[in-house]
């Protein structure tokens, strides 16, 4: 092509010196005849040679413009086809937008030369064209940019937007009266009425709010995140006419990171023992992909006050330490009234005072490390937890409560504050877990486990941390939980996963003997507890707690405390828009949940004999539907 348009070139100028020479003797149109005729006698006077010879100056001449003329055609053209390369390459990158700018559409602006000069014609067009290409790859990035997500720029910050909105249903086979989040250890045994009916709930409750703050302060970089959703619940909260639901915090801290890798963190956030995608960072949490807002069994997380002191120490290794809000969850039976750990909500003091679990009357936060490792294939963790607890007790209560066997101290009365003491105990444990990337972006394989003493609040059923010794002193429950994950990603528009765990609580069980001298069963999960009411429908209960005007029974007594919950889920997200624009998606999500209860004998306290030994067994089914819109 190039050597075409030189060619036509050179052949232009050619004849441009012969029509220059007679338009020299040109004085009017109507005299070119004159003229022709005129010069033939020239010409054949002068010869061929001579004639031949005069135009050698102007030939050099000609020959030194149209090289020229080729670098300048060799120079637009490479620039030409730089230009052209570069939006090809533009193109590439913007072809996974569905809103891209179609290069192929962008007007061209057309430049004419003056009429007559087809070497200046030529030489604009070519011009024109390379001016045309640059001024569209330059505006595209621009008119690309205004259809990303874009933060707010306000007073040298940067302000994120971001969230989604949910409309969600969750079907249960059996009723546990939960929302769209599941109490993974609330399913009824057979003794409850709510094992007898199904449930069926709709709900918008999990759409989500969240706003992120950056900014720099010289090498310091500064975060500010809050995010919110409305899974809270106040006193006057219903489902009747009016949802009235009330927003509450999931995550809201600040954060300072210089650039040799150190940065701290305080606020409500993610604990440490939850899985990062890369390192230790916030949001850079991994959470299982289902439905549920209660995640899966086996999981280990917490959303709590935390303060946290991290250090990249080279691009594989980070560590981190955390001081993060505690509070002991408690299980026991056959206890007496001689100690106490929690205390009522104080309106005042705005907390909530009609939470019956009541508030921890803590000593010390929990202390976590963590170590994370990114070694090029996999990212893998370990993190520790030290939990202490502590209650005050009263040994003149201590059973059995015998007053002819009461120390003097105690002055003759079960109930003397004589002796009283505040008991401390640490709980704690490790957890480990490894994410492997059997095939690059495709398939993820996961592992997690978790064990310790005292750290059941840290995964998702929520088994008891600590029980109670017949003295009144805590007893750190020894616990385990284990997750095994698999995700498949065949294309950006779909995952599909498959989640198996179990959490574990042990026998922490003490026997006292009473006045009678029959053995008397005290703390979790003891042989001599009466599960004898377990298997059998209770009639309705009129006056029930919130339950107008009756509400379901249960039969006969089951303590039924958890050895074991179980869970397989299975389920996929399908993403049918993603883009500038935000992301449309929707899933389901199927759970096969059991629970499984320390076998009790029903050992009469009157007579100490025992009965069969039973271990209730409860499951459920659920299906989860999730149609979301991601913001931008």
């Amino acid at each position: 092509m190039r050597q075409l348009v030189a060619w036509l070139t050179a052949l232009t100028f050619a004849v441009s010196p012969a029509m220059a020479g007679t338009s020299g003797n040109e004085k009017s149109p109507s005299q070119p005849a004159k003229a022709a005729e005129s010069s033939a006698p020239a010409a054949k006077a002068t010869g061929t040679v001579k004639a031949e010879a005069a135009p050698k100056p102007e030939t050099s001449s000609m020959e030194l413009e149209l090289e020229q003329l080729r670098d300048l055609l060799q120079q637009q053209t490479e620039e030409l086809q730089a230009q052209r390369a570069a939006l090809r390459e533009q193109q590439q990158k913007m072809q996974a937008l569905e809103d891209q700018l179609k290069m192929a559409n962008a007007p061209r602006e057309n430049i004419s030369a003056a009429p007559g000069n087809a070497v200046n014609t030529s030489t604009v067009s070519l011009g024109s064209n390379v001016a045309s290409a640059t001024a569209s790859y330059k505006a595209e990035p621009q008119d690309k940019k205004r259809d990303e997500p874009a933060s707010i720029r306000y007073k040298g910050v940067d302000i994120t937007p971001g969230g989604f909105v949910a409309a969600e249903s969750v079907f249960r086979t059996h009723a546990t009266g939960d929302d769209i989040n599941s109490q993974l250890t609330g399913l009824p045994y057979n003794n409850s009425a709510m094992s007898r009916i199904s449930e069926t709930s709709f709900t918008a409750r999990q759409s989500r709010l969240s706003l992120k703050v950056d900014g720099s302060l010289a090498s310091t970089k500064v975060t500010g995140y809050v995010e919110t959703d409305f899974l809270g619940t106040g006193v006057t909260s219903n489902n009747r006419q009016s949802n009235s639901y009330v927003l509450r915090f999931r995550q809201f801290w600040a954060r300072a990171a210089w650039e040799n890798g150190f940065s701290v963190s305080g606020g409500q956030m993610w604990s440490l023992v939850t899985e990062d995608k890369k390192g230790i960072d916030n949001l850079q949490e991994l959470q299982p992909l289902v439905i549920d807002p209660q995640y899966v069994v086996g999981y280990a997380w917490q959303r709590a006050y935390g303060f946290r002191v991290v250090k990249r120490l080279n691009d594989k290794l980070t560590i981190a330490a955390s001081v993060e809000g505690p509070q002991t969850t408690f299980t026991g039976h056959g206890t007496g009234n001689n100690f106490f750990f929690n205390t009522p909500g104080a309106g005042g003091g705005l907390f909530n005072f009609v939470d019956t679990t009541g508030y921890t009357a803590n000593k010390s936060p929990d202390v976590l490390i963590k170590a994370a490792l990114d070694p090029g294939w996999g990212h893998y963790e370990v993190v520790g937890i030290l939990s202490p607890f502590r209650d005050r007790v009263y040994p003149c209560g201590a059973e059995p409560v015998i007053v002819a066997n009461l120390p003097a101290a105690c002055g003759g009365s079960g109930t003397s504050v004589a002796g009283a003491n505040n008991y401390g105990t640490v709980g704690g444990g490790v957890g480990f877990t490894a994410r492997l990337p059997l095939v690059q972006k495709k398939v993820d394989l996961v592992g997690h486990f978790q064990g310790g003493d005292g750290i059941g609040r840290y995964s998702s059923a929520q088994l008891a941390d600590v029980t109670v010794r017949p003295n009144g002193t805590l007893a750190p429950i020894r616990s385990a939980a284990w997750l095994g994950e698999l995700e498949l990603h065949p294309s950006p528009k779909f995952d599909i996963y498959a989640y198996g765990g179990g959490e574990y609580d042990a026998r922490t069980a003490y026997i006292f003997h009473n006045a009678a001298g029959h053995p008397v069963g005290d703390g979790y999960g003891s042989a001599l507890f009466n599960n004898s009411g377990c298997t059998q429908e209770g009639f309705p209960v009129t006056g029930a707690t919130n339950v107008s005007p009756t509400g379901p029974g249960s039969f006969g007594t089951c303590t039924g405390d958890v050895r074991t919950v179980l869970e397989g889920t299975v389920g996929f997200w399908h993403n049918m828009y993603q883009g500038s624009k935000g992301k449309l998606r929707w899933g389901l999500q199927y759970s096969y949940l059991t629970k499984v209860a320390w076998s009790g004998n029903n050992t009469s306290s009157s007579t100490g004999v025992a009965g069969p030994s039973i271990s209730p067994k409860a499951v459920n089914n659920m299906f989860f539907t999730s149609f979301r819109y991601y913001l931008p």
